[in-house]
């Protein structure tokens, strides 16, 4: 039943997100412990599910070796379904003891180029417990950044560190530049008040992207911390969470895939 549940999630997104023009669809997505913990079907299951967009940020990749294995694969898996993407991971974040992660994007090559392999923003390290991961990505003559984050967990007050980079942004965005990641604070926080007067949108608003553990009645979804931040030269042609659940009967199958579900936009230049 989750397989078929995941397999029409991917019919409807491809045909509802498919542009007419070369607009850019991106998913930000926290793939709980993305590793060896990751089987063959998982893997599987995650690439039908972002197949249909042209970026993807993963946050929450393990920092050994097996996480990077899971990004290789995951790749591999997408080149066999008609489409050659490409992927660069960060390296592990200068994080304290058990927070250390790394990144990745993984995209499309066709139209969508890069010129270097990404940095982490080293001069956020002593303020940010896993420094984002940057990265540069160019459309024909379009150039663009996707700063892909995951903040400390809500419990140990990640609003600092949303400070820090959001006023980094501001003060160092020289280009179009994108947020993408998990909050861990709802968009709709006074923390990002500033970030919005300077023209930053948030793509969805108050829409839930975490997983309980068990469904309370028929819901399933928990807290709205997951979301994508874009520039006043971008136009948000749509947006959405994307619910690969549907029923409370899909759950603990899902939750092998993540605890969070996968945030999407489609965008275009103004």
């Amino acid at each position: 039943m989750f397989k078929k549940v995941v397999l029409l999630l991917f019919l409807l997104f491809s045909f509802s997100a498919y542009p007419q023009q070369k607009d850019i669809r991106l998913i930000s997505w926290n793939i709980q412990d993305f590793g060896k913990t990751k089987n063959s079907e998982e893997l599987e299951q995650i690439a039908e599910l972002v197949r249909d967009a042209d970026i993807v940020a993963i946050q929450e990749v393990v920092a050994g070796y097996g996480g990077a294995q899971a990004v290789a694969k995951l790749s591999d898996l997408l080149n066999r379904k008609g489409a050659k993407w490409d992927y660069v991971i960060s390296d592990p974040t200068k994080s304290p003891k058990y927070a250390t992660e790394r990144y990745a994007f993984v995209w499309k090559t066709k139209h969508i180029k890069i010129k270097n392999r990404g940095r982490l923003l080293s001069d956020l390290k002593t303020v940010i417990d896993r420094e984002p991961f940057l990265l540069d990505f160019f459309v024909e003559s379009k150039r663009f950044t996707i700063i892909n984050f995951h903040s400390r967990p809500h419990n140990k007050d990640p609003k600092p560190e949303i400070t820090a980079l959001t006023d980094y942004i501001i003060t160092n965005g020289a280009t179009s530049t994108i947020l993408a990641g998990d909050f861990n604070v709802n968009e709709s926080d006074p923390i990002f008040d500033t970030f919005k007067k300077k023209g930053y949108t948030a793509a969805i608003t108050d829409q839930k992207t975490t997983l309980k553990r068990s469904c309370d009645g028929q819901e399933y979804r928990n807290h709205a911390i997951d979301n994508i931040f874009y520039p006043t030269e971008i136009q948000k042609i749509e947006s959405e969470v994307i619910d690969f659940i549907q029923d409370c009967d899909n759950l603990e199958k899902a939750r092998d895939l993540s605890d969070h579900l996968p945030v999407y936009i489609r965008f275009r230049w103004k």
